[in-house]
């Protein structure tokens, strides 16, 4: 086996492995297509440009990850709420204790 070193180093960005790579890549992803008023448009424009993203797809894929985070800290606030709103459980020594006996009973 050749070392990960010299393997890597032969992945040039015109190389048959990088396209292999990159065509593998992209057939796991989707494409969008947008319509925009011009007015965001160059605000995405200078976005990309003054925060050094790549491509507006990255610009675009930063701010969906981005909202998928607060989807989720808005999901597990209504968890923790829905938690605090229940009603008391049973004390942890009686579940222990449940417990315990079920096992001896084994």
């Amino acid at each position: 086996l050749p070392d990960l070193k010299s393997f890597t180093a032969q992945i040039t960005p015109n190389s048959r492995l990088a396209k292999i790579a990159i065509g593998a890549i992209l057939s796991l992803m989707s494409s969008m297509n947008i319509s925009l008023p011009d007015s965001l448009k160059a605000f995405i424009d200078a976005r990309v440009k003054s925060r050094g993203y790549g491509s507006h797809s990255e610009y675009l894929r930063d701010l969906v990850r981005k909202d998928e985070l607060e989807a989720a800290k808005e999901q597990l606030r209504a968890l923790v709420m829905e938690g605090l709103t229940s009603p008391v459980g049973r004390p942890w020594a009686d579940i222990k204790a449940n417990l315990r006996a079920r096992a001896s009973e084994r």
